[in-house]
């Protein structure tokens, strides 16, 4: 739960799942008579059986809006994907995808939970994950649009994600 909008109640950032064309992005709030509503969703993977991992989400650039960062398919495609959050001015919302980088994840099968996650400090805002063979930890920043990764140090297991996250 993350307060995408800056209207002090936060969003909820989900992984909706379908059997036929696998996972996406959704966001969903509750609306002014306390139902849940779906307010933005990206296109599915397009792969049954497929899903995404979300790092988490911040004001990546500094731009005032709110950017999510998630592994696409933390075992196959292991991409990094940072969709921007969009207030549009009818009062809908829409996920922009604003940059993407290969050879990263966050997950390993059998394992309970996601690792790394959003590093927000004063001089700047990344993803921190593993490289796409496990051996490296890479922080990630959004640049002018773009994704820079730098490596941080081996991947010695998840007490190296969680040392990575601090500022």
């Amino acid at each position: 739960m993350v307060d995408l909008d800056g209207d002090g109640a936060p969003e909820v950032i989900v992984v909706e799942s379908h059997e036929l064309v696998g996972a996406r992005l959704a966001v969903w709030e509750m609306d002014d008579d306390d139902r849940l509503v779906q307010r933005a969703a990206n296109e599915f993977i397009g792969r049954p059986f497929c899903w995404l991992s979300v790092a988490s989400a911040a004001d990546m650039d500094g731009d005032g809006f709110v950017e999510i960062a998630y592994v696409d398919r933390p075992y196959l495609a292991k991409t990094l994907r940072v969709f921007r959050y969009v207030p549009l001015d009818t009062g809908a919302v829409r996920l922009e995808l604003v940059a993407e980088a290969p050879n990263v994840t966050n997950h390993r099968i059998g394992e309970r939970d996601i690792g790394g996650g959003m590093r927000v400090c004063p001089d700047a805002v990344e993803v921190i994950t593993a490289s796409a063979d496990w051996s490296r930890v890479i922080a990630t920043r959004l640049v002018d649009g773009m994704l820079v990764s730098r490596d941080v140090g081996p991947y010695t297991g998840r007490a190296s994600l969680s040392a990575a996250l601090q500022c």
